[in-house]
């Protein structure tokens, strides 16, 4: 048997492995490398708004502590807490036997007077004849010089004490006016249209207006109520009156409030503190404050004809700064960095997966989401971010940014 019939297969198996060797090199050099995996977002048309987000309170839109200008016992209460009162209405009564005597001593005091007065004209009246007696008598010399001019100062002394005594009169009437205003104020009116809020006396409770004036009831208005919206330093060099604000609250966190911002206040809060201390305290102060945040109050209106708002209820507000319909939109992640034309590059998906570097214009970015105005269409997979092992290559709306081109 030929030997070489034995060798045949094995240079064959041989050959067969060095093509099959050679065809994989070949189609791993032929072949090109898969896509990397992207993280990415399709564009879309949607609603986009760039709002400033801030925590509020409501207050009313308008409230009067009503107290009492006269001491006494509170004899009676007229209403009753949570009840509307209209300007005008008689809240509250205090016992006015002390005022009632006050005023009584006072018109008594100026009847005197006014008797005072009658009789002093009285002896006017007899002065000035016998002023004239006398000096009809001196140019007769029927009478002495000494007499007339005894005569001529009765008059002018009777006449000034007439004077004193409209003086005096024109007090006691002021004092009589006084008397009867302190007597009002023992039946205490609400100042203004409103709801009874508060309730801090009761009947029977005796109160001092000597001191301060003690607060009996607080009435609001609660037709509209006015939010107050803390906005921080940040923001609120952004936001300006008559701009869109909406708001909810936390019980009825579906239905949202519109309005606009009415007003920002100047100053924080903390300008109301009394700064009365030491140069020392006050450094000490200002070093500890620099690290606390600082926020301006905004405020807000809204009609509240249902009542369902009430005061200090905590409130979501967004103001507005600018919005758009039905814009083109990306998440923001998918933004290189800005161009000196203002522009930016996004990296978007052709066909084979490819990430290709694209020119955009944008317009409203509200930091998580930024709208498209050129370079871009509705559909377009734009990348977020690159994928990492484990995570899956679908629409992300927040990652890292994305590599630099």
């Amino acid at each position: 048997m030929n030997i070489s019939q034995f060798r045949k297969p094995k240079y064959l198996v041989s050959a067969i492995l060095v093509v099959a060797i050679a065809g994989f090199i070949a189609y791993k050099i032929l072949t090109p490398p898969p896509p990397p995996s992207y993280l990415t977002a399709t564009a879309i048309v949607a609603d986009i708004q760039d709002a400033v987000l801030a925590s509020g309170t409501v207050k009313a839109y308008k409230q009067v502590s009503v107290g009492a200008q006269a001491s006494g016992q509170i004899k009676s209460l007229k209403v009753a807490l949570g009840d509307q009162v209209k300007k005008g209405q008689l809240v509250a009564e205090i016992d006015a036997l002390t005022q009632e005597n006050s005023l009584r001593t006072q018109e008594y005091n100026l009847q005197n007077l006014q008797a005072q007065l009658r009789s002093k004209q009285a002896t006017l009246k007899q002065a000035q004849l016998a002023y004239e007696r006398q000096k009809l008598m001196l140019s007769g010399d029927a009478s002495s010089r000494e007499s007339f001019e005894s005569a001529e100062a009765t008059l002018s002394t009777t006449r000034a004490d007439i004077e004193a005594l409209q003086a005096q009169i024109s007090a006691g009437r002021i004092a009589v006016d006084n008397a009867r205003v302190t007597l009002g104020y023992t039946r205490i009116t609400s100042p203004i249209d409103g709801q009874v809020v508060a309730i801090v006396a009761q009947e029977g409770q005796t109160v001092n207006a000597a001191q301060s004036t003690p607060t009996i009831i607080k009435v609001a208005r609660m037709d509209t109520v006015t939010v107050k919206a803390q906005i921080s330093e940040a923001d609120v060099v952004r936001v300006k009156p008559s701009q869109q604000v909406y708001f909810t609250i936390l019980g009825d966190p579906d239905h949202r409030y519109d309005t606009t911002l009415r007003a920002i206040e100047p100053a924080p809060d903390s300008i109301l503190q009394d700064d009365t201390s030491t140069t020392s305290t006050s450094t000490s102060s200002s070093s500890s404050s620099s690290s606390t945040a600082i926020y301006y109050n905004g405020l807000l209106d809204v009609p509240n004809k249902d009542g369902k708002l009430r005061i200090s209820m905590t409130t979501q507000v967004n103001i507005v700064l600018s919005g758009a319909k039905d814009a083109l939109v990306v998440p923001s992640t998918a933004l290189g960095d800005k161009q000196p034309d203002g522009s930016y590059f996004v990296r978007v998906l052709d066909a084979q997966g490819h990430a290709q570097p694209r020119k955009v214009k944008i317009g409203i970015n509200t930091n998580a989401r930024v709208q498209i105005t050129e370079g871009l269409k509705a559909g377009e997979r734009v990348v977020t971010g690159t994928a990492t092992p484990g995570t899956a290559d679908s629409s992300s709306e927040h990652h890292g940014p994305p590599p630099m081109m």
